[in-house]
This record gives structure tokens, sequence and C-alpha cells, in this order.
């Protein structure tokens, strides 16, 4: 079991940002302590919604008082996920800075939660430009979407091959792609890049698919490398899991993972 801090969004109903990794990470025996960037009612893709930022000062006094009470050296992983602003940012790349320095040795994955095909960035400019500059040189392990690749490294992502070209130049020491186009128009691809090589999980390309599936993906991957596994077999388990939410939320609008938890909580 490792300790893990996630900081990310957190919604009321459905299952994205924290409110989809804390539980993958806690069924797969991981303890979470859940820091939130931001609590909604929903995903803001739905027609209405309401809540609020949280401070990253707010933040910065949760991680203070963790610290002063002498935990924050038990931290053995963090993921951060959805970061609405620079500052938001800032806050998650000081609090993996102090945690390092108080402790051993720390995994962290880094959700570059910028934006998506078709529309683009779906975060403050400053805010995707604060996660490249300050997060992403921290991160053992990112697992950014074919839009995010492309954005951060401003190389043109068509194809598993030119993604892992573009993985390479982010510098951690994994890089999980998700959404590469396929050859054939009918699959997305899962590229894991390492030194060592890439290799390559296909999945259908589904007509649609509930909110928090990268969010599920990253959680699951970090949990299987906590448990020991492989990159390469992490990889498989995650996708293979985000399969099986997907195909039990067939007909919702949101993800239904306690439904669907025999189909990924397997390590």
């Amino acid at each position: 079991m490792a300790r893990v801090l996630t900081i990310s969004s957190q919604v009321v109903r459905g299952h994205v940002g924290n409110s989809a990794a804390v539980f993958a990470l806690q069924r797969l025996g991981h303890d979470v302590w859940a820091m939130p960037s931001v609590v909604l009612s929903n995903h803001p893709g739905h027609p209405h919604v309401a809540g609020t930022r949280i401070a990253p000062d707010t933040l910065e006094a949760m991680l203070a008082a963790l610290d002063g009470n002498g935990w924050i050296s038990e931290i053995g992983a963090v993921l951060t996920g959805y970061l609405p602003t620079a500052a938001h940012a800032a806050f998650a790349a000081r609090a993996i800075g102090q945690i390092r320095q108080a402790g051993g040795k720390l995994m962290v994955l880094v959700d570059p939660v910028l934006g998506d095909d078709p529309g683009g960035l779906y975060i403050e400019e400053a805010a995707a430009n604060a996660v490249k500059s300050l997060l992403v040189p921290l991160a053992d392990i990112l697992t950014p979407n074919r839009f995010e690749l492309a954005w951060l490294t401003g190389e043109e992502v068509t194809d598993a091959e030119t993604a892992a070209r573009a993985a390479e130049r982010l510098g951690a020491g994994q890089v999980l792609a998700t959404s590469i186009p396929g050859k054939t128009g009918q699959s997305l691809l899962n590229v894991l890049w390492q030194p060592s090589g890439a290799a390559i999980v296909e999945a259908p390309l589904l007509p649609s698919v509930p909110h928090g599936t990268g969010d599920l993906l990253a959680a699951l991957h970090l949990a299987q490398l906590l448990h020991g596994k492989s990159p390469e077999e992490a990889m498989r388990r995650a996708v293979a899991g985000v399969a099986a939410a997907i195909n039990a939320s067939a007909g919702a609008d949101e993800l239904r993972l306690v439904a669907s938890q025999s189909g990924w909580a397997i390590h």
C-alpha cells in the first residue's frame, strides 16, 4: 500500500478528477489524501453547474497543517490533475518539492489536464503554461492526450510514431499518451514511451464516452505501478480497466465506477 496525495477537481455527482481517481486508487489498495483544486456540483459539460475554486492559499495552509503534524513524509506518490489557474499549478509544484524534501522516494504522475480535441484548451492559457513550465519537469510519469501532447511539445502528433517522438521531448521517465489515432481510423492508441522504447495498446474508437476516462486511466496506471507492475503491464491493466468502465457505463452520462469495479479493480 502507498499513500497518495491527489490534487485535482472534485464533483458531487459523477466521477471525474479526484472523484474518479480517489475511488480507483483506494479500491486498488492505496491510502489517498485528496486535495480539491475546485469543488463542483458536476462536470461542466452538463447544462447547469455550480461550485467554487479552492484558493491556493487554502491549499497551502492545508499542506502546512499536514506538515506540522509530521505527516507529509508518509506520502509515497503524488497525482496532479485539473488545476484551473497558474497559481494552482505553482502550488502543486511547491507541494511536490516540499514532500520530496521531507520524505524518501516519491513517484509523481502529472496528468496535464489542459484540453482535448476538437475544442483545444479548456483552461486558462496562463494555467496551461504553468503546468508546462513548473509541473512537467517534476513528473516521473505524464499522461497527456493527443491534443495535450502536441500542445506541450509544439510537435505534430498524428500517429504512434509522432506521438513517441513528441513524448521523448518531454523528458519524463514515462509518457503514456492517449487518444492517438490508429492507422485504420477505427481505433485509438495508447502509446507508452520510455527511454528503452515504446509500447502500444489499441482501443476501439467509440462515438462517445462519459467524462472522466482520462482521470481513471491515470489513477489506474499509477495504482499498478505502485504495486510493482512494469510500466507496460500497468498500461495494459489501466487500458483494460477503462474499457471495462466504459462498457458498464453504456447509456449513462457519467462513468459507472462502482458498478464496473469487478472489471478494473485487479492487482
